[in-house]
């Protein structure tokens, strides 16, 4: 029988020329992304700036946050495209933390 929903977890990290403002509307968006398609939000810890362990597009820092959420398992790569295509977003992964 297929899963009806899994546990996930998603690490992204933001350019933090954005500023405090922008840094805070993109968190707010993806929280809102999240709970727009019917998955539950966990919790949303926000490590803050961080030294990178190389440089990304010749920036040394960025701004991490990791966020919580179950949903649907067709749900993660919908947000891992708006994740891509989003201005400011340097990197990010998805991680089910069920086992399979």
């Amino acid at each position: 029988m297929a899963k009806v929903t899994a546990n996930y977890e998603l690490v992204f990290i933001i350019d933090p020329a954005q500023g405090e403002e922008g840094i805070a509307a993109l968190v707010e968006k993806f929280k809102a992304l999240v709970e727009k398609h019917g998955a539950t939000i966990g919790e949303v810890d926000e490590w803050g700036k961080r030294r990178l362990a190389y440089p990304i597009n010749d920036l040394n820092e960025g701004y991490y946050v990791l966020m919580t959420f179950n949903s649907d398992p067709a749900f993660p790569a919908e947000l891992d495209r708006v994740l891509r295509i989003t201005d400011g977003v340097m990197r990010s992964m998805i991680v089910c933390k069920d086992e399979k």
